[in-house]
């Protein structure tokens, strides 16, 4: 019974001690995995020093410097349309007649109009010049006491109320020949000619058409007429970039239909009124126009084309820099004392968050956040004012350790940047 008893005990004795090995070992393998997961694998670059130029990408379409837009200003048929879309035109040559009948009629009321007034004009002359020879008579007699003072009056009369009749008849001498330069007018813009050398555009109308003059509404677009010669991008630039941009910058176009050619040029005019879209919502913009002369331009560009810009806004050369990845921020919070005005003692302490630019050096297999200063960048580096030197390892990768995972004196494990990019993309 005791043998029983001792047997017992030691199958119970081995069954804990089992246990307690199985624990322990569970317990090294939890200690030991969990420092593994504690060293974040990063990607590193070094410190270097290369050129930075500041670029602002924008957007939007191609047109002519020069462009004038025909619309008529008398309305009638389309009598004559010498043009076709695509013509090389000269100033001053035929683009568009306009049936003019009806203003040639109303030159030819007026014509007579003008003649009437003429002739009442001559008549009404002739009555006054009769009129002042019996007045001015009629204060001679008057003094020689051989004519009443009532005879007097009424001569001066008669010659006031033909005086008035008179320029009565001049004004509307000058009445009906402005009526007859307002027709003239009228007529001559039965005929349009170009404003300028240029190419026809946006040939809307046909022969026999009707169009209404600008009276009219806006009146009815003919055509345009645009210098392909000189070509510009108007491009929507962001509010938070275009402070950036000045006149003269540099600027390479990329326009959607010549592929990955990209044409030079200069920004020639930047807009001071705001364009909003999405006004009083979440998604509302605000850009600004910026006007870009291609130099390089050639016929084959058209208005209305789409197109990239790239301004380069600033250059540096030979600045210390890092990738524009490697740079992130963290919030702090201070404190900050303060006084009461008039009095040296201080009172309280005001807290407040600050957000400084960070970058991690590596140090001994361990990541080490350093405070930089920064200034310009492209679309990879940035530049480093202060907080770093030549040839140091900066953290570049992954986003998610920089961002959130790395934190001050961590350990981390540096990938070779080679082999991942051999590695086959899951």
């Amino acid at each position: 019974m005791a043998n029983a008893n001792q047997k017992k005990s030691k199958k119970k004795l081995f069954i804990f001690s089992g246990l307690g090995l199985l624990v322990v070992v569970l317990i090294i393998v939890a200690i030991v995995g969990g420092k593994k997961d504690d060293i974040i694998s990063v990607q590193t670059e070094k410190v270097q020093t290369r050129d930075i130029t500041q670029t602002v990408t924008a957007t939007g379409k191609v047109n002519s410097q020069f462009q004038v837009i025909i619309t008529p200003e008398v309305t009638g048929e389309i009598t004559n349309l010498p043009v076709k879309e695509g013509d090389q035109v000269k100033k001053g040559s035929l683009l568009i007649r306009i049936k003019g009948d009806i203003y040639k009629a109303q030159k030819e009321r007026a014509v007579a109009s003008v003649q009437s007034s003429r002739s009442n004009l001559a008549m009404r002359k002739a009555a006054l010049d009769k009129v002042l020879l019996d007045y001015n008579r009629m204060v001679e007699l008057n003094k020689k006491k051989l004519a009443s003072d009532s005879e007097l009056e009424q001569a001066k009369s008669n010659y006031l109320t033909s005086k008035a009749s008179f320029e009565s008849a001049q004004g509307d001498v000058m009445q009906m020949e402005a009526g007859l330069r307002e027709i003239n007018e009228q007529l001559s813009k039965t005929t349009i000619n170009s404003p300028m050398d240029g190419t026809v555009g946006g040939l809307s109308v046909e022969l026999g058409e009707r169009v209404l003059g600008s009276g009219y509404s806006q009146g009815t677009t003919l055509m345009t007429i645009a210098d392909l010669n000189n070509m510009e991008a108007t491009v929507e630039v962001d509010e938070n970039d275009v402070v950036l941009i000045s006149i003269g910058d540099t600027a390479f176009v990329k326009v959607d239909a010549f592929g990955e050619r990209k044409f030079v040029g200069i920004v020639t005019e930047i807009g001071n009124a705001a364009k909003t879209t999405a006004q009083g919502t979440q998604e509302q913009v605000v850009n600004f126009d910026v006007k870009i002369k291609i130099l390089d331009a050639e016929k084959k560009l058209k208005p209305g084309m789409s197109c990239t810009a790239e301004i380069r806004t600033e250059t540096k050369t030979n600045v210390l820099s890092v990738p524009i990845q490697s740079v992130t921020s963290r919030e702090e919070m201070q404190s900050k004392p303060v006084q009461e005005e008039g009095s040296k003692a201080v009172t309280e302490k005001k807290t407040e968050k600050k957000v400084t630019e960070i970058v991690f050096v590596i140090e001994n297999g361990k990541a080490k956040q350093k405070i930089v200063k920064t200034g310009l960048s492209n679309d990879n580096y940035i530049e480093i004012i202060e907080g770093l030197k030549d040839k140091e390892e900066v953290v570049s990768g992954s986003y998610k350790a920089i961002s959130r995972d790395l934190s001050d004196g961590i350990a981390v494990k540096v990938e070779d940047k080679k082999k991942m990019q051999q590695q086959p993309k899951s």
